[in-house]
């Protein structure tokens, strides 16, 4: 895998609206100014691409230039790191523009840079990893960085230094807390706290024990269901063969979690399904799962797992702190990982160029 290097304080960031342009809208701008505020606090100089503030409809209407933003992103040289602004659900109509666009791949592979968001990014994130990029399913602009509290969430807030870090291993941590989802992200929120839980529960083991390894390979459970199942993106995803074939899923740690949905436990069984009919199960080393937001149909999916998957020497921890329950923590694809069932303890190893 080709690997970006870490950030440093003065580096330019690009933020993109590959999906939603929620980010543009006129509801959205202390939001914005927020966001701006915070990645300036970290040292790093924000830049918004051309297109990235047009609005939804126009974002919408416009997958050349959300792929065109992209794509300039990863030709300008100063450009070291690229945010995404938000998920949405078609940022899959950026493929064509991008997987058919030679200077594009060529950019991607001779200019490697941090590359973070989470939810329908997961389509992005598999066509980086199908160009072989290692990217981050983590934070995103509104969702994290333009927190309305007085802060980013701490745990969060940590996480995103990791972007700055050259360490020979990180390790995943089971925050302390969790956190509601907001009901209200208007301009009155700022400086109020989300609800927050203490954490009673940490890691789960489901089953399994000592140590397995792999690299990382996952993402959103809608986004992928949607990859395989749902006809306006298998058509597109199928051309450009954006789903791993069983071949890249060998030994590898599958990485899940839930959208903000909240499937039901009967829609989750289904998703399962695609993947075991893939012969996902079949294959891999292990299983983490992230926390469902809220904690909604947390007994009822472990069960689901339980259920679907009826080898018990697959490994499953649960409960982790990524995707679209709150904090969450950065997780790198392609790159080698170790869990520990024991200790419940993850570990990835050298995301960035040495």
């Amino acid at each position: 895998m080709i690997k970006p290097k870490p950030l440093k304080k003065g580096d330019k960031v690009a933020i993109v609206s590959l999906s939603s342009g929620i980010l543009g809208e006129d509801f959205a701008r202390h939001q914005l100014e927020l966001g701006i505020k915070r990645l300036r606090e970290f040292g790093l100089e924000p830049v918004f691409m051309p297109n990235a503030l047009e609005g939804i409809e126009y974002i919408k209407n416009h997958p050349e230039d959300r792929a065109k933003d992209l794509k300039d992103a990863f030709c300008d040289e100063t450009i070291k790191g690229i945010i995404c602004a938000i998920g949405g659900d078609d940022t899959y109509k950026t493929l064509p523009y991008l997987l058919e666009d030679k200077e594009f791949i060529d950019a991607v592979k001779n200019n490697p840079k941090i590359f973070t968001g989470f939810s329908d990014t997961t389509v992005n994130h598999l066509m980086f990893y199908k160009l072989g990029l290692v990217t981050f399913y983590g934070p995103s602009f509104l969702t994290d960085i333009a927190e309305l509290d007085n802060e980013m969430l701490p745990y969060t807030k940590r996480e995103f230094m990791k972007y700055f870090k050259m360490e020979d291993e990180y390790i995943i941590e089971s925050s302390d807390v969790w956190y509601e989802e907001r009901r209200d992200f208007s301009k009155n929120q700022l400086g109020v706290s989300r609800i927050k839980h203490i954490e009673k529960r940490g890691y789960e083991v489901l089953q399994g024990k000592g140590k397995v390894r792999g690299r990382f390979l996952g993402g959103c459970l809608e986004s992928i269901y949607d990859i395989l199942t749902n006809d306006l993106y298998k058509k597109v995803c199928d051309k450009y063969e954006l789903f791993p074939n069983i071949y890249e899923w060998k030994d590898k740690i599958l990485f899940i979690e839930t959208c903000e949905e909240k499937p039901d436990p009967e829609l989750f069984e289904k998703e399962l399904l695609a993947l075991k009919h893939k012969g996902v199960f079949d294959v891999i080393s292990g299983i983490i799962v992230g926390k469902p937001q809220d904690e909604t149909y947390y007994d009822e999916y472990k069960e689901v797992f339980y259920k679907v998957i009826d080898n018990k020497d697959l490994p499953i921890l649960y409960n982790v702190n990524f995707g679209h329950a709150y904090p969450r923590c950065i997780i790198p694809y392609g790159v080698e990982a170790e869990i520990d069932l024991d200790r419940k303890v993850i570990k990835y190893y050298n995301p960035y160029q040495i």
